[in-house]
């Protein structure tokens, strides 16, 4: 409490807090050096320290000073001395990566699909100069832009293309607002759409469309399935000809083999019996002659006998009860084939 003569006590604390409020409200401390602001990010309420001649600037951080109320100089981090009365800290600039929050907006796709959309901004300070005297609010300044410039974006899209490609979509926002944004001293480090709300009876229809698309696929490889079990079926029924017939080939070719071998051995033996027929009838003569005679006379009516089984109609010769004369003949024909080809041979 503070005590005069004749007065009544007066509180002494609230008198000290408020000192220093309309200490810093007055053309005098402005002069001094107060009374300015930051223009962005987290310290927009912070009021620039005041001008003690001695400052010391915090990293990530740069003051830009005022002489007689135009642009002097940025302080960089660290220590700086000032000219009171003259100098006076206008703006804070923080050189930190922010992150401002985008609100939800409505935006309409090139196929007139209206969207519910937000996200997130992440931008730094390059130029406090700029930032400071290029724009009045930067943060807000940049949270329009990225607005305009993500429903631009989103116009020249339809809606399938907008939700498959989002980090397209995102670079592209990116680059829009870095270009508008340049003589703002800032720069966009990257662009986040966050979620995107399309209508419920658009939400449904695209249920749909997955629904039938699966349906597609299943018929799809349903038929597919089908397809290569018939192939399969009609590939087995191929092999399984070519092997029946590779076997009915090897079949018929040993049966041929074997007739073959049969008839070869038919042929050795029948010319082995001529050739044992032939030496008996050079070594016995004319007794051999009279048992060939007679082996051609049993031949003779055997192969009769065998006519008569197999046809009932039989053409004969005039004189088939006359064997001795038949066998008379073939012998005659064989001495004439005899003689020729000894004939032959001696010419």
């Amino acid at each position: 409490m503070l005590l005069v003569p004749g007065f009544k006590r007066l509180p002494l604390l609230p008198l000290a807090a408020a000192a220093p409020r309309r200490f810093f409200n007055t053309p005098f401390a402005q002069a001094w050096g107060g009374g300015g602001r930051s223009s962005i990010g987290s310290g927009a309420n912070r009021v620039p320290p005041v001008n003690t001649i001695v400052m010391f600037v915090p990293q990530a951080s740069v003051y830009v000073v005022e002489r007689f109320g135009k642009f002097h100089k940025i302080l960089e981090p660290g220590l700086a001395i000032l000219i009171p009365f003259i100098d006076r800290i206008k703006y804070v600039q923080s050189l930190k990566e922010n992150a401002v929050e985008i609100p939800t907006q409505s935006a309409i796709t090139h196929d007139n699909v209206t969207l519910e959309i937000d996200g997130v901004l992440y931008y730094r300070i390059e130029d406090a100069y700029k930032a400071s005297y290029g724009v009045e609010n930067a943060e807000f300044a940049v949270s329009q832009l990225a607005q305009t410039t993500m429903r631009a974006e989103i116009g020249q899209l339809t809606l399938d293309r907008t939700l498959a490609e989002r980090t397209q979509l995102n670079h592209n926002i990116v680059n829009a607002i870095n270009t508008a944004a340049f003589d703002w001293g800032i720069r966009c480090l990257r662009y986040e759409i966050r979620d995107v709300h399309p209508p419920e009876n658009v939400v449904s229809s695209m249920h749909q469309q997955v629904s039938a698309e699966r349906r597609k696929r299943a018929e799809i490889l349903e038929s597919e399935g089908q397809r290569q079990a018939a192939i399969n079926v009609a590939e087995g029924r191929k092999q399984s000809l070519i092997l029946e017939s590779e076997a009915e080939k090897a079949t018929q070719i040993n049966i041929a083999q074997g007739e073959a071998e049969s008839i070869k051995l038919k042929a050795l033996a029948s010319a082995e019996a001529i050739a044992e027929i032939s030496n008996a009838i050079k070594t016995h003569g004319s007794s051999a002659q009279d048992a060939v005679s007679l082996s051609i006379a049993e031949k003779y009516i055997e192969s009769f006998g065998k006519i008569a089984k197999e046809g009932t109609t039989v053409v004969v010769p005039s004189n088939v009860g006359d064997a001795a004369g038949m066998v008379t003949q073939l012998m005659a024909v064989f001495d004439s084939v005899k003689k020729t080809r000894s004939g032959g041979k001696s010419e």
